[in-house]
This record gives C-alpha cells, sequence and structure tokens, in this order.
C-alpha cells in the first residue's frame, strides 16, 4: 500500500486518504528455493513452503475464505478456501496446502463454486441477519465472501437450532472501554484466538463449549473480557471477520470514510497507524501492516487511547500572567508571543544571553525540536538546550558514541527473529514496548532462550508459552557489576570471539580491559555477595550468552537511570564486542526508548554541548556550517544541562526558560527542588496540551498540539524515520513549529519556513545522517532508519556491519562504584520505579482516556516478609519516606519483589513518586539516579503532606483528572 501522492493536500497538507483495504494474502510469507506452479493458467513463482492461497493472491487469483489471514498460521477450519490440484483427489483447503513445483491449480469452476456456496449456506443459517443495522455493515467479511459465492438463498432456513436464539444466546460483553463482544454473532473461526496467542502472545482467549454452544471465551476464571488476562491490543478486533469483535466506536459512529496513515505518539517503537475517519473525526486507530515498526499490531495504548486529542482539558487559547499568583490571562496568539519574546529579551539585556535557555520535548516531532533548539542557540545566543532524554537515555548516547562510534541502538525490530539468545537488562517489553514484547514472545515460542537480569520478576520471567532460562534478580545498583561478572566468565573461559575482536578492535584497549576484567575481584564468586545472585548462574548465564548463537542485549531505563548509567551502556558494548554479537542480524545493543521520539531529539541536537547528529559545539568546522547556513555566530562553548539550569535559577543567574512539550516538575527527581528552582525564575513559557504541573508556576502558555494534527516526522528506538500526517486541523490554531519561529522573529532572528518539509530539508542539509531524508521521499518510498546518505542511500537497518562508525572499537575498563544512595537503619528499603501497560510516561494522554480503568492509581509492590515485618497488608495505605521527601501509597504485597525491594510506577501526579527520588545522577551525564532510593516503608492513615498541598492546588491552574487517586 502506497500513500497516493496525487490527492490534494488539502489545509495544511492533510492527506485526505479514500479508505484501501490492504491485502491480506491469507498465510504469511515464507523463505526458501523457488518453486514454479500454474494457477488458473497463470505461471507463478514462490518460495518453497508458500501456501496455495498465498500464490494465488499474488498472482491476482484471491480466493474466497473466513479463517485464514497472513499474520497467524493457517487453520483450515471454514473450508471455504477449497481448490482442486491437478492429480489429487478431492478439494483441500488452499491455505493448509502447500505449492509443489510443477502443481498445477484451479480456483474457479463450477464444482467448486457449488462446495463453497454450500459452506456459506450452513454459516449463514447459523448467523442473525440484521446486516442493516449491525455495526459492520459494509466492513463484514462474512457478509462480502457472502457476495464473492454468490449466495442468494439459505435452503436449511432459519428455524432450527442456532447459537443466537433464547436457548443458546449470550448477553453481548461490553466490559472492555474500546470494543464489545457478541456471541451470536461467532462464527468459531479461531482467528482471534489464534491472533491472541500468536501475534500477541498473550493466550487469553479460548473457544469453549460444543456445537451451538461453540464461542469465544476470555478464559474459564474469567466473566468478561475486562477481568480476563486480555491486555486490549486490539489484535482480536483486527482479526475477527463479522461484528463479534467491533470498536465501540464503530457501534457509536459506524464505519470510517477516509484514512491518514500516520505514527503513535507513545512509546519509542514508532507503530504506524491508519487513523479511520469521519470528517475530521477519528472513528477508529488501525495498526498499519507496512508499517517497518509494528507491521500490523499494536498495543491498548496506540490502538485505543487517543481520545485525550479532544479532551476538554486541553488549552487552546494562549495565556499569561505577571505572576505565578495570578489568574490567568486568555490572550490571542500575538499578544502572547510579543509578551514571550519581550520579557526574553528584557531578562538577556539585563541579565546576559547565558540568562535564560530551553528544554525540548521527546513527544514532539523531529522538526519541532528542531526549531527550538535552533531558536535558543540563534536567538537567545547561547547552547542552554537540553531535553527531557536527560533524564532516560543520556548514558545510551555517552557509552555506545564512547565504545562504538554512534549514538544509538545497532539493530532494527526484526533482527530479534534470528536472535538465539536475547539477554533482556532493566526493561519490561511487555509493559513499556508492548509490541516489540509480543515480537520477542514470538521468537521465544520458536526457541529463542531468554536470559532476564531485573530486580523485578517481570512478566518475560514466567509466563504463558515463555520462561527465561536464567532470572538474575540482581540488588538495585549493581548493574556494572553483573556485567563484570559476566565478562569474567567469558575471558577466562576462553569465550572470547578473537578474530572479530583482532579484525574490528582496537587491541591495546582490549587488552587492558581483558586484563581487569579477568582479575579475581571482577569473578562471579567475588561479586555474588554484592549482586544477591548465586555464582553458578552468573557462570551459567554467561556462557549462554557467548555461546548460544546470535545473542542480541535489549536494555531500559533500569540500565540507564543511575550513577553509573553510563558505565552500564559502555560494559554492554563490552560484552558485545568481545562475543561477536554485533554487526548482524539477530544480535546487538538495543535501547529501548521509552518515549515516541526521545532518539529524535538527541538527533536534532537538544543536547547543550552538541549540534544535530552528535557533533560538538566546540568543532571549528562544523559550527562554521551552522553559522554560514544561519547567518549567525554560534556559542563554541556547551551550555547548561538541566540540573544546572535549576542550580542556577536558585542561585538567581538563570532567568527564563522554554519548556516544550514536557511536564519537569512531575517528571525530574526531587519534586521541591524542581518546583524551587521554578518559582525562583522571572519567566516560565511552557507549551504543552494541558495545564499540567509545571504549568503551575509559567507565566506564558502556548497551546501544543497532539501528533493528530502534526506533521513531520519522528524517529523510533531502532532509528526508524517515520512520517507523521496530520489527521485534523489544528484544534488552537498554530502549528507548534510556527510559534517558535515567530518567537524567534520578535527577538530579531527570523526563522522563515514554507512548511515542515523545508525544515527537514534543512536539517539534511546540516547533518550527514539526514543527509538524503526527505519528507517527499519517505511518502513515496517508506520510513528509513539512519544513517540516510550516499554510504547509505536506502537507509541502515543494521549498523556496524562491515566496521564500527568510530573506525575500531573500543573496550572501556568498568569499574564497578555503588552509588552513594544506600539502605541503612533509618531507611533500610530500596525504591525502584518503572512503567505499566495502561499508562504512559507522566499519564498526562492515558489518564485522560479509559486507561485509567486499569491503573486508576499507582501502587507500591512490596514482598511479604517486609510487609509483615511492618504491619502493612495488601491495600493498605502506607507512608514512603526517604532522604529528601515523603509521599503515600497503597501497598501492593507481592512477591514479584526481591525482600528489600518496593517497586511503584509513576504515572499520577498526586503519587508524588518523585518527590522522594534523590539527585544522584549519571557520572557522565547527570541522568537521574530513578531506580535506587533508600526508603522506609510504614502505614499510615492520611496523605502525605506534599499529596495534601497538591490537591488543595487550585483546581482551574492544573485542570488535571485527580479524582481517582485523591478520592
Amino acid at each position: 500500500m502506497t500513500i497516493h501522492q496525487e490527492i490534494p493536500l488539502g489545509l495544511r497538507n492533510l492527506k485526505l486518504t479514500p479508505l484501501e483495504a490492504e491485502i491480506d494474502r491469507g498465510t504469511p510469507e515464507r523463505e526458501g528455493p523457488p518453486v514454479t506452479l500454474m494457477i488458473d493458467g497463470v505461471t507463478i513463482t514462490v518460495p518453497e513452503g508458500t501456501s496455495i492461497m498465498r500464490a494465488a493472491s499474488l498472482a491476482d487469483r484471491q480466493i474466497p475464505k473466513l479463517c485464514a489471514s497472513d499474520n497467524v498460521e493457517a487453520w483450515g477450519s471454514c473450508r471455504l478456501c477449497l481448490v482442486e490440484i491437478e492429480g489429487v483427489k478431492g478439494t483441500p483447503s488452499s491455505c493448509t496446502t502447500p505449492v509443489r513445483e510443477g502443481m498445477r491449480v484451479t480456483t474457479q469452476n463450477a464444482r467448486l463454486e457449488r462446495l463453497r456456496k454450500g459452506v456459506m449456506e450452513l454459516y449463514i443459517s447459523d448467523h442473525p441477519l440484521d446486516c442493516l443495522t449491525c455495526p459492520t455493515n459494509g466492513d463484514c467479511e462474512l457478509q462480502d465472501m457472502a457476495g464473492v459465492v454468490g449466495l442468494r438463498e439459505v435452503r436449511y432456513g432459519m428455524d432450527g437450532d442456532n447459537h443466537f436464539d433464547a436457548a443458546h444466546k449470550v448477553p453481548i460483553d461490553v466490559s472492555n472501554p474500546y470494543f464489545q463482544y457478541d456471541a451470536s454473532k461467532c462464527i468459531v473461526c479461531s482467528l482471534c484466538v489464534r491472533a491472541c496467542e500468536e501475534v500477541q502472545g498473550t493466550f487469553a482467549l479460548t473457544i469453549e463449549g460444543r456445537g451451538f454452544e461453540s464461542r469465544v471465551s476470555p478464559g474459564i476464571l474469567s466473566d468478561d473480557f475486562f477481568s480476563s488476562d486480555c491486555v486490549s491490543c486490539g489484535a482480536c478486533v483486527q482479526a475477527c471477520p463479522t461484528a463479534t469483535l467491533v470498536e465501540k466506536s464503530i457501534v457509536e459512529h459506524g464505519t470510517p470514510r477516509r484514512e491518514v496513515i500516520t505514527t503513535c505518539a507513545y512509546c519509542g517503537v514508532g507503530c504506524a497507524f491508519k487513523a479511520e475517519m469521519q470528517g475530521e473525526e477519528i472513528v477508529r486507530m488501525t495498526p498499519w501492516k507496512n508499517g517497518g515498526a509494528n507491521e500490523g499490531h499494536s498495543c491498548v495504548k496506540g490502538r485505543f487511547a487517543f481520545g485525550y486529542a479532544t479532551h476538554k482539558d486541553r488549552v487552546l487559547t494562549p495565556m499569561v500572567r505577571e505572576k505565578i499568583t495570578d489568574p490567568w490571562r486568555p490572550v490571542d496568539w500575538e499578544e502572547a508571543i510579543g509578551f514571550a519574546a519581550r520579557r526574553l529579551l528584557e531578562i538577556r539585556d539585563e541579565h546576559g544571553a547565558g540568562a535564560i535557555g530551553g528544554i525540548t520535548s521527546s513527544r514532539c516531532t523531529n522538526e519541532e525540536v528542531y526549531v527550538v533548539q535552533k531558536m535558543i542557540r540563534a536567538a537567545f545566543g547561547n547552547n542552554n538546550v537540553d531535553t527531557c532524554a536527560r533524564v532516560c537515555h543520556s548514558p545510551t548516547g555517552y557509552g555506545l558514541k564512547t565504545t562504538l562510534g554512534t549514538s544509538a541502538g545497532t539493530q532494527d525490530f526484526k533482527s530479534v527473529d534470528k536472535s538465539d539468545v536475547i539477554l533482556v537488562i532493566g526493561a519490561n517489553p511487555t509493559d513499556a514496548h508492548p509490541v516489540f514484547g509480543s515480537r520477542m514472545k514470538k521468537r521465544l515460542r520458536q526457541g529463542a532462550k531468554l536470559i532476564v537480569a531485573d530486580p523485578r520478576r517481570i512478566d518475560l520471567v514466567r509466563s504463558p508459552h515463555v520462561r527465561a532460562e536464567h532470572h538474575l534478580q540482581l540488588r538495585p545498583g549493581t548493574n556494572v557489576a553483573l556485567m563484570n561478572a559476566l565478562a569474567h566468565v567469558i575471558v577466562t573461559e576462553g569465550l572470547v570471539n578473537e578474530a572479530f575482536v583482532a579484525e574490528r578492535c582496537d587491541m591495546t584497549e582490549f587488552e587492558r580491559w581483558r586484563g581487569f576484567v579477568a582479575e579475581e575481584r571482577n569473578s562471579p564468586e567475588a561479586l555474588s555477595e554484592i549482586l544477591g545472585v548465586p555464582a553458578d548462574e552468573l557462570r551459567a548465564a554467561a556462557r549462554l550468552y557467548a555461546t548460544g548463537g546470535n545473542a542480541a542485549i535489549y536494555y531500559g531505563l533500569g540500565v540507564t537511570e543511575h550513577s553509573q548509567g553510563s558505565t552500564m551502556v559502555m560494559a554492554m558494548a563490552n560484552l558485545a564486542m568481545a562475543t561477536g554479537n554485533i554487526g548482524h542480524d539477530g544480535v546487538g545493543i538495543n535501547p529501548l526508548r521509552g518515549q515516541n521520539n526521545v532518539q529524535g531529539s538527541c538527533d536534532m541536537g537538544s543536547f547543550p554541548h552538541e549540534f544535530t547528529g552528535y557533533r560538538h559545539v566546540s568543532d571549528k568546522e562544523v559550527r562554521s556550517t551552522f553559522e554560514a547556513d544561519w547567518g549567525v555566530t554560534l556559542d563554541a562553548e556547551p551550555g547548561l544541562r538541566i540540573p544546572n539550569m535549576f542550580a542556577s535559577a536558585l542561585d538567581g543567574s538563570f532567568r527564563g526558560l522554554y519548556v516544550q512539550g514536557e511536564d519537569i516538575a512531575q517528571s525530574d527527581p526531587n519534586t521541591r527542588h524542581v518546583t524551587a528552582a521554578l518559582k525562583a525564575l522571572d519567566l516560565l513559557i511552557v507549551q504543552d496540551l494541558f495545564l499540567n504541573e509545571t504549568a503551575l508556576y509559567a507565566h506564558v502558555f502556548l497551546p501544543g498540539t497532539s501528533f493528530l494534527e502534526k506533521d513531520g516526522t519522528f524517529t523510533n528506538a531502532e532509528r526508524r524515520i517515520n512520517r507523521v500526517r496530520p489527521v485534523m486541523r489544528e484544534q488552537q490554531g498554530m502549528s507548534e513549529w510556527e510559534t517558535v519561529c515567530r518567537i524567534s522573529e520578535a527577538m530579531g532572528y527570523p526563522m522563515t519556513y514554507e512548511n515542515e518539509a523545508e525544515i527537514m530539508d534543512e536539517i539534511a542539509r546540516l547533518t550527514p545522517t539526514f543527509a538524503l531524508v526527505s519528507h517527499a521521499r519517505l511518502d513515496a518510498e517508506g520510513s528509513m532508519q539512519w544513517p540516510v546518505n550516499e554510504a547509505h542511500p536506502d537507509g541502515s537497518p543494521i549498523m556496524h556491519v562491515d566496521g564500527f562508525v568510530r573506525g575500531k572499537g573500543r573496550f572501556m575498563v568498568t569499574e564497578y562504584v555503588p552509588t552513594e544512595e544506600r539502605a541503612n537503619r533509618r531507611f533500610p528499603l530500596i525504591l525502584t520505579t518503572g512503567r505499566i501497560l495502561s499508562q504512559y510516561n507522566v499519564g498526562a494522554q492515558t489518564r485522560r482516556t479509559e486507561n485509567s480503568l486499569w491503573h486508576p492509581e499507582d501502587s507500591l509492590e512490596i514482598h511479604p516478609f517486609d510487609a509483615e515485618e511492618r504491619g502493612v497488608a495488601d491495600g493498605d495505605l502506607v507512608a514512603i519516606t526517604s532522604r529528601v521527601g515523603q509521599t503515600t501509597l497503597r501497598a501492593m504485597v507481592s512477591e514479584r519483589m526481591p525482600q528489600g525491594v518496593v517497586y511503584t510506577t509513576f504515572h499520577h501526579p498526586f503519587s508524588g513518586a518523585n518527590v522522594i527520588t534523590t539527585d544522584y545522577s549519571d557520572w557522565a551525564t547527570n541522568c537521574p539516579e530513578f531506580k535506587v532510593t533508600a526508603v522506609q516503608v510504614m502505614p499510615t492513615n492520611r496523605p502525605s503532606a506534599w499529596q495534601e498541598e497538591y490537591t488543595q492546588t487550585a483546581p482551574g491552574s492544573r485542570r488535571i483528572h485527580t479524582a481517582t487517586a485523591a478520592e
């Protein structure tokens, strides 16, 4: 499927593409030697193992089907896809019959027509004939196939027993907030069951009953879909050929009329979706089969949680106020931009250029981020620009650039299909990156071995049909010690890939590293007590990684959000280089980025020391290129990082801050320190969808745009540059990049672009890794993975294939240095944090959707021993106190946590998780150490002082729904 370029763009590049059915070939694609056969007189060559149904589809001979889909294995139950094969008796099903060399197949004749019509009669005799009032009328495969086979009557009538009459009818299940289940329309094709198993990997559905009692069930222990193991990914709804499983939005609004291909704005997987519309109203979001990252799969957030874009809490009018104690004053865009620019100039003139700066957003497009950092460098006159990636993946950039030469992951997501061993460290893919998590689980079910290194027993450790070979349940903060122990085994047991290292790596650095990790102090036996992991488990895991075939590392914030985050990233790179697990499919070092454009915001020059493409501001040649293009002299000195901005605000030297699409008052550590810094500012400008926690301290509020209104690109965790296309007009009347350009112009530095495509053209002109990227090319050819340049004109799915970007791979000595944040008698427990499937980041988007039904508040997971010792029962209110603050959560007694460690999510502002996190951070990048906070937990009967203060804040200044948590 392609995006039709001949369709008029309309307002602001609004692509009004009519609905276009994606071709479903019926069975999955195969790899193998070529086989040539003839289908209805047409000769076609396909790979060995291909089904007749798929071969026929490729030959433009569509065979009728009801139970077949190319995203699940063939089932052969509907008997509608019968064909004749020369020399073969009977009429085999085309979906389950593989091709053979010289085979001659007939897909259509009078005999087959009669058989198919008879099969369809049986289906219709047991199906409600309410097509005119059915929600999927016009979008129903059963209806379509009845027409295809020419069914005009049902000889068996409708009066016999059937599963929708009074004796057998089951009430419609409307428990799920996003879709309903009507058993009366079920044809028991099992497509939904197979999609749940093979695509999603949850195994939540089954077929129960016999005969007319046969129906889909969400499990024998569940009465409905909401209370079942179903994760609401939508795979079952998408697979259903009838109205058995259907979106409630379709029931309410009817079927869509047009579609726009765009990219999800939640996690770093970067799923492509078809926004299916009626006018400018979204009816549903359907995962796009041609999406490079998701290939037709989705999760509950991307599939269903888009309602926040039109939520009543959205602020659509610019607002200003002189003091943060004043009420907001709505103004027009001209006054808001003039107010912001004037105040910025006043601060700059009085206190110097270094007194102002900005923070870019990992939820905005590359183009929007680019113009913000350009405004700061060219109009503000400094390099005081930073990004929220500082608090998540900045160690990834530092560690991978130091060892390999580039600040990004090495593989595409498809690479995991070739992995034999998967090492997951400090990540929870099934919750935080669920579409990739499903792909990983599929590979594990095919036989790949899994090692999980995590203090918490995440679902991957043990779930249906997936079990980790080793769960290294290490103590929080000991990641580097773990890597050194694994490396010790590999070096001392002769498991190093000597040929790879000799060819690809700096041997001097390697020998230095080899000597370091071989020391006895780095042995599993020496580090076992520090780690809390048995030495024999460490040795077995190391041997599996080194000898089990293609071995891949996937990691998340449990790696980077530590005082040794950068050291840990380098330690993982050491391990991959030492074993040769880099540079081809199935291997590599793969950061699972948390937000949709974390990679892109870093690529676009959002750090105070780097221009686009990770080039240092002190590099005179690089700087002169930007100066020539931008027509302005640029500062050669790195600017302030976010923590430095806060410290300087408190000492009075930093006075004005522009915040693009981030809620730093909720997301950054030590909340009281952050809010004190924000209060100290003379000017805080916030650009966002909602009046978030940061906006409480703002003087200017500029309404932002949701991803459904944006035109541009996101770059996902695999370096894939995806097009983001506007589904609707900007609700507040102006794009975010235009707002920024107008502020810059009002400050005396003009930034003029006709559209977002021109911004990307400038990015490509100034950024070697984006040199051949353009909107036109992405529209015509689809997504691409950088670098996209003369050396790699079609992009780079796999990095470091023939050599490392830096030349020779650099091994780094990785001394384990314990964090200064430690447990003691006063604070005996260690708190670590993470995410949950239904919510996203600070919850600003997902809390404004029905996803909150699954996770209405954050809770504290605590081991039964620790709970009993403190007199805490499941569901009790508990006070969590650290060295810097206190908050209150409800306890969840769980053996997922080891004794001595507690865990919470951070999706609700009322929870105040960051009220108790400390200022400790990564030694190289200042990435906060969210994952290690020493705390005490005790029963309580009231919210914390901070939470009481939070609830007393005037609702009009926040407009954030907190009822479920506060009540």
